[in-house]
């Protein structure tokens, strides 16, 4: 192992693997959180429209499709009357189904007509038994409660049952003859302000409506359910159940609503992440992270030293007072004391006779110039009368010029 280990404790590029897949597997995991009920196919053996088990209603809802009628699969709450278009509402509860529930989607409809098919099995499951997936397990006959009927609503309803084996149930619903086979031990309603649609043989109601709503029920789930396809005439005359309850209720379509039965989209901030207008914010959050990642993993060796705001240097200390006597305007102010700098210094450095005063000075640099050229004197005297910097910076050249002629600077 000694001839292979590498001089680090790790590999960068293996780190780097796995922290980019626990990125994307954290992502993956709170987008599944959040958008799980709206991903699943639902198809779970319970009694809603997703399901293709027995007391489910995956059946009518394809052989409507097929048929041309425009169904839509409802995972939230929201009205079903739009201001040219109405559907015909169909809520599926089961027996564990709050009423709660069944009173916020009915207030929100906002009177768009709706149809309640009432339950009527409950299933079993067996301990220590695996379940198919999308099979149903074994069950029973539970009479549906009523509390999913509310009274504010619905008034008092009762439910019971009929034993008639080849029974028919029929009535008349929007001008049309309904003539429905009946289960052997059908599901009845009966309450005093309902309006029986479709009747059983003993008078309860198996199809009703509300007096003062657009508000139907059901009462026995086998007319429309997966288990109504055993037999084809069950089926289509479950089809035209629907149909004829539709056109009753003068509605465009049919929304098969899956809330009650835990399929649902609920509003959270954590959703909402995930789906439009705030996904593309999600994503920038994400690529900056990403980048931000980068950023680290790219730098190597220790943090650059910023380096000083004002360099430490003779050069540094001359442009920092150019500067400033640049910002407040001062730049002709300087042209007396450069000239007697100029002075000063060629003077000082050719050693000028003692005791002479300025004009004799400039006389004696004169001197020592040659004869072509304009005299130091005349650009001493004409600097301090400079009225623009152009003037000035011309006539100082000069002056630096003259200086560096004569004391061979460079």
């Amino acid at each position: 192992m000694t001839g292979t280990a590498s001089d680090h404790g790790f590999n960068p590029r293996l780190i780097g693997g796995v922290v980019a897949v626990g990125i994307v597997a954290f992502i993956a995991l709170w987008a599944l959180i959040a958008l799980g009920p709206q991903l699943s196919s639902g198809n779970d053996g319970g009694g809603h429209a997703l399901s293709k088990g027995a007391p489910g209603y995956a059946g009518i809802v394809d052989l409507l499709e097929r048929a041309g009628a425009n169904v839509e699969l409802r995972r939230r709450v929201e009205p079903y009357r739009y201001d040219d278009y109405t559907q015909l509402g169909i809520l599926t509860p089961t027996h564990e189904t709050r009423p709660g529930a069944m009173r916020e989607i009915l207030e929100a409809q906002g009177g768009a007509p709706t149809l309640i098919v009432l339950p009527k099995w409950q299933m079993l499951r067996i301990p220590g038994q695996s379940e198919k997936p999308g099979w149903t397990g074994p069950g029973f006959r539970a009479r549906a409660p009523t509390r999913l009927l509310p009274a504010d609503w619905f008034g008092e309803v009762e439910v019971g049952s009929e034993s008639a084996p080849r029974a028919r149930g029929r009535g008349m619903v929007a001008g049309r003859a309904i003539d429905l086979p009946l289960p052997a031990d059908v599901q009845t309603i009966s309450g005093t302000d309902l309006d029986t649609l479709v009747a059983a043989p003993g008078g309860g109601a198996v199809l009703a409506r509300t007096r003062d709503r657009d508000l139907y029920i059901l009462a026995d789930p086998d007319l429309v359910d997966n288990l109504a396809f055993a037999s084809r005439d069950t089926a289509r005359a479950g089809a035209m159940l629907l149909d004829a309850i539709g056109e009753d209720a003068d509605a465009d379509g049919f929304a098969f609503d899956v809330t009650l039965n835990g399929f649902g989209s609920q509003r959270s901030l954590l959703r909402f992440a995930f789906v439009p207008p705030f996904i593309g914010i999600t994503l920038c959050l994400i690529a900056a992270g990403l980048l931000a990642l980068w950023q680290a993993w790219m730098r190597f060796g220790p943090a650059l030293t910023p380096g000083r705001a004002i360099p430490v240097s003779k050069a540094a200390l001359i442009a920092n007072s150019a500067d400033l006597i640049k910002q407040a305007g001062r730049e002709l102010d300087g042209a007396a004391p450069y000239v007697l700098n100029q002075r000063s210094a060629i003077a000082r450095r050719l050693h000028a006779p003692a005791g002479l005063d300025a004009g004799e000075t400039d006389a004696w640099i004169d001197r020592h110039l040659p004869a072509d050229g304009e005299p130091f004197s005349a650009l001493a005297r004409r600097l301090p009368l400079a009225r623009n910097t152009h003037e000035f910076l011309a006539d100082a050249q000069a002056l630096h010029d003259i200086r560096k002629d004569l004391l061979r600077d460079g």
